[in-house]
């Protein structure tokens, strides 16, 4: 059975995500990954951790979370801050998909005995079974 983190920001979409996994038979585990925010933001962070925590109780399923502030600081924040500096307008969530959510949480859920992730983020993909491969396209 292939084990399947989930990562579960406490909204509807990931618990539904980690939800459907299960009912297809995969052994699923609810991540919660932790991002940095400044203090003088309120954030609510902490809420959002204890509702995807009541998520993973109620699918029955293991719950982690992973610390991923410091990361997320450094190569999306300062980034985007750089960026704005120079009158460019930066997209934190490409950052943010490439190097936290399909960088260090891949990274850290593989380390963790993870064969797949997942998010409650739409994707479209095209399957090409003669390569018996798969391509993320733009929405």
């Amino acid at each position: 059975m292939k084990r399947v983190f989930v990562g579960l920001s406490g909204g509807v979409d990931s618990a539904v995500s980690a939800a459907l996994l299960k009912s297809k038979g995969y052994d699923v585990v609810g991540a919660f990954i932790k991002i940095w925010q400044p203090e003088f933001i309120e954030c609510t962070w902490r809420e959002d951790r204890l509702d995807a925590m009541r998520v993973a109780v109620a699918l029955g399923i293991p719950f982690k979370e992973i610390d991923l502030s410091e990361s997320y600081k450094k190569r999306v924040v300062e980034d985007m801050l750089k960026n704005y500096a120079l009158g460019v307008t930066p997209n934190p969530d490409v950052l943010c998909n490439r190097y936290i959510k399909f960088g260090d949480f891949l990274d850290w859920a593989e380390s963790e005995g993870a064969d797949r992730i997942a998010t409650g983020h739409y994707a479209r993909i095209q399957e090409n079974n003669d390569l018996r491969s798969r391509y993320l396209l733009r929405g």
